[in-house]
């Protein structure tokens, strides 16, 4: 963090904010086209939290300390890494025990959904392809953004602390879920940035169909 506030490039704070505004599409077609691998990452940065929301909730979160996990995951939206950290810091396993009625409910029923799933794979791909056909002046020109531009380059740190930290959490979801026999081929998959992740969450078991998460864990724990 010291380093994301005090050393890392500055060289350019007014691009910064057009870069920000056009992204946010704050500002109409002035003639400008946005770098072509900046957009992806934009893009993709926005997915992340959805992720980490699907690998946390509800088996991230924490039973031996009174933190909750969705307030930093609200915050993940506009910081990142950056606000996941000190929950990552703040957490005490093993997770609560789940209801059926919670697993039913919102927001598991959207985090647990497949459909969720295979739509966040699929637009992963997505940025991932786009930026990956952008030829050789487009990506030296992102490497000289990241060189100049705070915003780029804070970007892209927050972006590999997310593909960091992610494989820990598939592993811990894997073994909340008693899938770790099955599913262990996945923990090496899930360093792949983003597609790893997002590709667990698609094939993981479902809650309601794990005795561990529902009412007869919840009756034994009372």
């Amino acid at each position: 963090m010291y380093y994301v506030f005090q050393l890392a490039p500055d060289q350019t704070p007014y691009r910064d904010m057009y870069f920000l505004q056009k992204l946010l599409n704050l500002r109409g077609d002035d003639g400008f086209v946005m770098n072509q691998v900046v957009v992806a990452l934009w893009y993709i940065m926005g997915l992340w939290p959805l992720v980490y929301s699907m690998l946390l909730l509800p088996t991230g979160r924490s039973s031996r300390s009174k933190i909750p996990v969705w307030p930093f995951l609200l915050l993940s939206f506009f910081g990142g890494a950056y606000a996941l950290i000190p929950y990552f810091v703040l957490w005490k396993p093993p997770p609560p025990a789940v209801g059926e009625d919670e697993i039913r409910g919102w927001p598991l029923n959207f985090l647990e959904s497949k459909i969720t799933a295979a739509v966040t794979v699929a637009a992963g791909m997505g940025m991932i392809i786009y930026a990956g056909l952008a030829d050789g002046d487009v990506w030296e020109e992102f490497y000289q953004y990241f060189r100049e531009s705070k915003f780029i380059h804070i970007t892209c740190i927050d972006f590999s602390l997310l593909t960091a930290f992610s494989p820990f959490w598939v592993y811990n979801d894997m073994t909340a879920r008693r899938w770790l026999n099955k599913g262990s081929w996945l923990l090496p998959i899930a360093l792949v940035p983003f597609i790893g992740p997002a590709l667990y969450l698609l094939l993981r078991p479902s809650l309601s169909a794990l005795p561990v998460f529902t009412s007869s864990t919840t009756t034994e724990n009372d």
